[in-house]
């Protein structure tokens, strides 16, 4: 690779909503961006982090490259971290999934062309990641009613429907939820709750529309909590607008508080979701990670 030369990664989820048809289109829009572009295309049983590694190596053996691009969803970028830690490229992505959180938390434009278009031109940001229990996140980690939500969300509702889907699955898990108990233990404070929701976010949205906190970025240094601690299901749905615009702290039923480190403990062992995906239990270990990655972003005065 010439110094001149701005060489790409591309690794594309065929299996992202968009995926199947995106490949190609993909390319080309980094190319037409003027990007030169090394497409890796891995086995189907090789996970994402292992894919971005074995993507690194191939490249290199072909003159090198000087970042990573993603296309796919939360689900996709959440699985290739610990392949982006050991590289230790900067990173781009082309947003090919349901709810696309972490571009929209950064000012990413949906469209891929347009994407591409800030991967060639806008210099790299720093991000932080999110950890509970060793598994590290983007967007947001909750226990409760979203984790139960994302693990009735079926891979096909997420394809056929687009974010419409969460909202039908939502619908049906929304009667049947029920408070439980949770302690967090944070900043020298032990706090017990009764709780529909704790989440933990490090970005800005989640979820397919919600977003953790108005001012909440995924580069500012801080995990964001609100515990919904709410007493019927329709409280609820009469969240729903707070909980998109992240004003949900203003209700006297919400506790919302800033933390770098979190431990939240139950009675019995809960799911955690991590950026759509249930990948831990309690009792959950929440850390920050400050400016862990680096991702090619419109600057922040753009992105918001």
């Amino acid at each position: 690779m010439t110094p001149t030369e701005r060489r790409a990664l591309l690794i594309v989820n065929r299996h992202a909503r968009r995926g199947e048809e995106a490949a190609d289109t993909a390319q080309d829009a980094l190319e037409a961006a003027g990007l030169a572009v090394f497409r890796f295309e891995p086995p189907a049983e090789m996970d994402c982090a292992e894919t971005v590694r074995q993507g690194v190596i191939q490249a290199g053996a072909k003159g090198g490259v000087d970042r990573i691009v993603l296309a796919g969803g939360d689900g996709t970028l959440n699985a290739a971290i610990p392949g982006l830690l050991d590289a230790g490229l900067p990173f781009g992505i082309l947003p090919l999934g349901t709810a696309n959180d972490l571009a929209r938390s950064l000012g990413i434009p949906l469209e891929i062309e347009e994407a591409a278009q800030v991967i060639a031109e806008a210099e790299p940001r720093p991000v932080d990641l999110g950890e509970v229990n060793g598994h590290r996140y983007f967007n947001v980690a909750s226990i409760g009613f979203s984790a139960e939500l994302a693990g009735e969300l079926k891979a096909e509702a997420k394809r056929r429907w687009g974010t419409l889907g969460y909202a039908i699955a939502a619908f049906g898990l929304l009667r049947r939820a029920r408070p439980f108990t949770a302690t967090l233990i944070h900043d020298g404070e032990v706090t017990r709750v009764k709780t529909i929701q704790v989440s933990v976010g490090n970005g800005r949205h989640y979820g397919g529309g919600m977003t953790v906190s108005e001012d909440a970025r995924p580069d500012d240094g801080v995990l964001d909590v609100y515990s919904l601690e709410v007493e019927h299901w329709w409280r609820l749905v009469a969240l729903i607008p707070w909980l998109r615009s992240g004003t949900q702290g203003r209700w006297h039923d919400v506790r919302a508080f800033r933390t770098t480190a979190l431990e939240l403990r139950t009675r019995k062992p809960r799911p955690v979701n991590t950026d759509g995906e249930l990948t831990t239990h309690t009792p959950a270990v929440f850390r920050l990670h400050r400016a862990a990655l680096r991702v090619f972003a419109p600057a922040e005065g753009e992105a918001d």
